[in-house]
């Protein structure tokens, strides 16, 4: 199932966030959205699965206009939001918070809410033996699995993650982002909110870019890595030393640079 975004203005009361955003994501891709705190990524996201009312704008699945659809509506239709900081239900069950995860599906047939539930498993194995667990008591790594195969119980065509990586042990975000990537493998559309950028540029299939309520720049993983901009702002001193060593050593590599920041697309 595609996503597409048009237009979206949203904010809280009369403060304006979100000016005029315009995304979208093809059936089976993992689209990264990066930016500063406070540029509006949350609350995109808030927008798109309609926690947060739009004051102007479209949003549409799959070609059908969902536009001003409530969250319930949405998660029918097939769009599931992982909040930032987990937010799981600490005093019940790793079970029951996947109950509660597939509230939207309740009547549908039981073989796909099992199927939901076998696919969260063997997405995230550490939980199984984990099921008759309070869910606050699980490792935050362990939450934000939780956090993410209750989302998939609601069987979604199309996740929408915020901050997944938040918190987390180096090697606790690859597990994340490697099942992240295997759901898109398998067909699945993703939007993934992300202040850890490396993590998210290495399987994002485009990424864009967001500055003050805006997208300013969006592109594919590789042409956005070589963009000073996008190597000063967003992903540190890291990407932006990397590629002073590599010029460094390898003496040709400027041009490499401004090739790649070619195919990269700005936006304003």
């Amino acid at each position: 199932m595609s996503l597409g975004v048009r237009g979206l203005h949203a904010g809280y009361g009369r403060l304006a966030v979100l000016h005029g955003i315009d995304l979208t994501a093809g059936e089976g891709e993992l689209v990264a959205v990066i930016g500063a705190n406070g540029a509006g990524k949350s609350t995109l996201l808030r927008a798109l699965s309609g926690l947060l009312p739009l004051t102007s704008g479209t949003v549409h699945l799959a070609g059908t206009d969902v536009t001003g659809y409530g969250p319930e509506k949405l998660a029918r239709t097939g769009l599931a939001h992982v909040p930032e900081n987990r937010l799981v239900f600490p005093s019940l069950s790793v079970a029951d918070n996947l109950v509660l995860g597939g509230y939207t599906r309740r009547r549908g047939p039981a073989a796909a809410r099992k199927e939901a539930r076998d696919r969260a498993m063997a997405l995230f194995p550490r939980l199984e033996p984990r099921l008759e667990q309070a869910a606050g008591t699980l490792s935050g790594g362990e939450q934000q699995m939780l956090a993410i195969a209750r989302g998939l119980m609601a069987q979604p065509r199309v996740l929408v993650l915020d901050e997944p990586s938040v918190g987390l042990a180096p090697r606790l975000v690859g597990e994340i982002f490697s099942a992240l990537g295997q759901l898109r493998d398998d067909g699945l559309t993703l939007v993934v909110v992300e202040q850890n950028a490396r993590a998210a540029f290495a399987v994002a299939d485009r990424v864009s870019v967001m500055d003050r309520g805006r997208v300013v720049l969006e592109g594919d993983p590789a042409a956005l890595s070589t963009d000073p901009r996008v190597a000063g702002g967003f992903l540190g001193g890291g990407f932006a030393a990397d590629a002073d060593a590599g010029a460094d050593a390898a003496g040709a590599a400027t041009p490499g640079v401004a090739s790649g920041a070619t195919r990269a697309t700005e936006r304003t």
